[in-house]
């Protein structure tokens, strides 16, 4: 296996995107109008790959009753714009091969443009169009509203969906995270065109962007093109909005009784940012407790020695105002208890006897092999690069990442375990009919949805 992943390594880095001694080779540039880019050139196929996101534009500043207005404005931003409605914009879109989308987070508000290099000014242009010139015509914007209202009748039959929901009300009780991003049956009709309008000039400002671009384009005309497309955009200085927000409920056991014949379980503590110093051991601990597949230890002992899940996964995740270490997964109603059980007695073991070396030599290779698996692409690459500028992480943060996670050690895993396999800090969450549990809570109605 180690022989795979060094040989697959060493083709991967003859890739133009990668210079010799780094990484990735990102260029960090700045145009005429003060907007900063990261680009990796890579010229050996006509593509090109834009990324953006608008830092702090996200669902979180949007107003309470009009819950899903980021969401509604990635709808329609595509969805005609300038002397183009809804039908040409898209016509144009599909004739030139040009993938153009936006998506609405809690915290940021981004984009994303795909296109051959023999059509990028033409992609570039219907951007520009996009953010400067929408028009939110009626018939789009009902039909979009539309979509969004039964995209949530949907989800109200899907138990996964539910425990999701009532996770981030419960979690991140009395903050904007606790709302739906997606919306709510009765806020997405009060949402108009000047809403949408108002929100752009609010909020999507030239001083928020960060910008990734990947493929068949030089500096230079990386540089040209990114003036032409976001220097328009109104410039307005804000103050920093993300403030560190702790989790709310720990030590709450809350339960939706649904009639079916499985338990959703989900389970979330208090987690660890990419800037701690003990990030990379939480990293490598997730993976041999839950986040490795079928090799980590939740799997291991609850599906394949006692038969009681199909799947069961951890996993380490941020926002910007907080993060968290998150337990998926699904039984019988009558194995809920059990279930949960074993969760935390797997946790004790790896809190109380140190992990094995070949455990840890596993979780290395695994690591380290996949990184360079998962930039094949030019949207790999520009993806890669918005999320470490969003993380506020320095360009040459990829080239440290080896030697870090090289450097963990067994008595490292085990001291971050303790710190963040610490079930007195639990949030869970039961979907379904479970057997025997004792809620702290019984809820009856998905907040947040009507």
């Amino acid at each position: 296996m180690r022989y795979i992943l060094s040989i697959l390594t060493v083709l991967f880095f003859t890739s133009p995107a990668f210079a010799k001694d780094r990484f990735l080779d990102i260029q960090e540039l700045t145009t005429q109008s003060g907007i900063s880019v990261w680009l990796v050139e890579d010229h050996s196929v006509p593509v090109i790959s834009l990324k953006f996101s608008f830092k702090g534009a996200g669902s979180f500043v949007e107003p309470n009753e009009k819950q899903g207005l980021v969401q509604l404005l990635s709808n329609t931003l595509d969805e005609g714009a300038g002397d183009l409605d809804s039908h040409d914009f898209q016509k144009v879109l599909s004739d030139n091969s040009i993938s153009l989308s936006f998506s609405g987070g809690r915290d940021n508000f981004s984009g994303s443009v795909k296109t051959l290099t023999t059509h990028k000014d033409k992609a570039f242009d219907l951007l520009q169009l996009a953010l400067t010139k929408p028009r939110f015509d009626a018939e789009p914007l009902e039909r979009m509203k539309q979509a969004n209202i039964s995209r949530i009748k949907q989800s109200m039959t899907q138990p996964n969906w539910m425990a999701a929901r009532l996770m981030n009300d419960i979690a991140f009780a009395g903050h904007p995270y606790a709302r739906n991003s997606g919306g709510t049956l009765s806020s997405l009709p009060k949402i108009t065109a000047e809403d949408l309008r108002a929100f752009i000039k609010r909020e999507l400002s030239s001083e928020r962007l960060v910008i990734a671009i990947s493929g068949d384009i030089t500096a230079t005309q990386a540089i040209l093109d990114i003036d032409k497309i976001f220097k328009a955009l109104p410039r307005i200085k804000r103050d920093q909005l993300f403030l560190p927000l702790k989790l709310q409920n720990k030590k709450s056991v809350t339960l939706f009784e649904q009639p079916i014949p499985q338990t959703i379980i989900r389970i979330s503590l208090p987690g660890i940012r990419q800037s701690d110093g003990e990030y990379y051991a939480a990293k490598v601990m997730n993976h041999i407790f839950g986040g490795g597949g079928f090799g980590s230890r939740l799997m291991e002992t609850i599906r394949e020695k006692e038969g009681l899940t199909y799947g069961i996964y951890s996993g380490v995740s941020q926002m910007a105002m907080t993060e968290i270490f998150s337990i998926s997964t699904s039984t019988k109603n009558e194995t809920a208890k059990q279930l949960v059980s074993l969760i935390k007695q797997e946790a004790s073991l790896l809190k109380e006897t140190p992990i094995t070396e070949q455990e840890l030599t596993d979780a290395k290779s695994y690591i380290l092999g996949s990184m360079p698996l998962s930039l094949t692409s030019t949207n790999a690459l520009s993806s890669i690069m918005i999320s470490l500028q969003l993380d506020n992480l320095p360009a040459t943060y990829l080239d440290t990442i080896d030697q870090h996670i090289q450097a963990i050690t067994i008595k490292d895993v085990q001291t971050v375990a303790q710190r963040l396999l610490n079930f007195d800090n639990a949030i869970t969450i039961f979907v379904g009919q479970p057997k025997d549990i004792a809620p702290t809570q019984t809820i009856t109605k998905l907040p947040n949805v009507e």
